[in-house]
């Protein structure tokens, strides 16, 4: 199949509507029946403002963090819609078309 990667990037501190925003995000994934969604935290990152952002023992809210999801064409497109549809909220991301699909038989 062919599709698109997207990421997301943010620090663990950020929330939207009263929760993290990586656990939002995750949720809302599930709710759309996204077929998979993996949440990477990251030891030290360059934010968009030139910024390090780390995971140092007393930054650990500031520690990067990335949400990987692969998806097909129209499951991007009603992700990223209902994501321009939040007022409140600000995401960076990644989008690289790929293909994808399965090896072998299922469990």
């Amino acid at each position: 199949m062919n599709g698109y990667q997207l990421s997301f990037f943010m620090q663990q501190s950020r929330s939207h509507k009263g929760k993290a925003l990586h656990q939002w995000l995750l949720d809302l994934a599930q709710s759309m029946q996204i077929r998979g969604a993996t949440l990477i935290a990251a030891q030290e990152g360059l934010g968009s403002k030139h910024r390090v952002h780390s995971a140092r023992f007393f930054e650990l809210a500031d520690q990067p963090l990335e949400i990987t999801m692969v998806v097909s064409e129209s499951e991007c497109d009603a992700i990223m819609q209902k994501l321009q549809a939040e007022p409140e909220l600000r995401l960076f991301y990644s989008k690289v078309p790929v293909q994808f699909g399965f090896i072998g038989q299922a469990d």
